[in-house]
């Protein structure tokens, strides 16, 4: 069978987004039922900066962090910010059965061994927690440093490992309802997750991504991948990741939202279960909810800069 192609958002569709004006950069990365698909990124400073790579979730793309990138530019630093495969200028795949929680790890696995990347400080947040931290399980010396923002890492065990009652109302509604769903407004769940009212111009940007909803299908069925049960593929390999990280030194730094539900409870269990995390000067980002990007961008950056210039 001849390798499938992927769908493909047109480039001048992204002309001229508010407040995003970063050259695009690629590179390919491979599925095995597909011909190499183009990933894309931003990647603003010098190569030999520290690296500080920001993973966005769903539904989202780098557009998320574009404030972030600003304020930390000219600060000698390499900000990288990936599109993960199905979103933003990345190549998108045709069906929902082609995407898999394990996909999108190979995918980042791959991505940070082709730019050689070292001395990560990995910013993550919503699904950049669950990739990332399984990544720097994988390869930790290729990270200096965590900054959680807003995410999680699922195991489905009890207090004080675990949380009480996951996946909790709010995220079974929202997997019941992608998993139903044949399109869903992406600029409009953006607002929903975010303090502040977003101009009309930056709610449709996160909308250009996807002509129609053939280009959707890694949205709707991300949050179905969210490993809900104990029997869910990811359970096995995100227990081994938390393992490696009650015993590894990488420091860990919370920066949560004081408005998102939807995860505020895994902070408490990064704080006391992440070795790396004892000590640390946790930070607590105000007037924001689980769009904190979008929120209170300024905050965040000055967190990112504090903890990269001066560890």
């Amino acid at each position: 069978m001849l390798p499938k192609l992927p769908l493909r958002t047109d480039e001048t569709r992204f002309h001229n987004l508010p407040g995003y004006p970063f050259q695009p950069h690629y590179l390919n990365v491979i599925h095995p039922a597909y011909q190499p698909l183009r990933m894309h990124y931003v990647d603003e400073g010098r190569a030999t900066d520290p690296v500080v790579l920001l993973l966005h979730g769903c539904p989202t793309w780098s557009y998320l962090y574009r404030k972030v990138i600003s304020a930390l530019s000219g600060k000698s630093l390499r900000i990288i910010a990936p599109d993960f495969i199905g979103c933003g200028k990345s190549d998108k795949l045709l069906a929902r059965t082609d995407y898999s929680y394990d996909f999108y790890v190979d995918c980042l696995r791959q991505f940070v061994l082709q730019l050689d990347l070292q001395n990560i400080t990995l910013v993550c947040q919503d699904w950049g927690g669950p990739i990332g931290l399984r990544v720097l399980s994988n390869m930790p010396e290729r990270f200096a440093r965590v900054i959680a923002t807003n995410t999680l890492l699922p195991n489905c065990e009890a207090p004080p490992r675990g949380i009480a009652n996951w996946p909790g109302d709010i995220i079974k509604q929202w997997v019941q309802f992608t998993a139903q769903a044949q399109d869903i407004p992406i600029g409009k769940i953006v607002q929903g997750s975010c303090t502040r009212k977003l101009d009309d111009a930056v709610q449709a940007a996160y909308d250009v991504p996807f002509p129609d909803a053939r280009y959707k299908q890694g949205m709707l069925v991300w949050p179905s991948l969210i490993p809900i049960t104990a029997t869910m593929p990811g359970i096995i390999e995100n227990r081994r990741a938390w393992k490696f990280l009650e015993q590894s030194n990488i420091p860990f730094i919370t920066a949560f939202s004081d408005h998102d539900p939807t995860t505020a409870a895994w902070e408490k269990v990064f704080q006391t279960r992440v070795r790396g995390a004892q000590g640390q000067a946790h930070q607590r980002i105000n007037n924001a909810g689980h769009m904190v990007q979008e929120d209170n961008a300024d905050d965040l950056a000055r967190i990112i800069l504090q903890r990269c210039i001066t560890h």
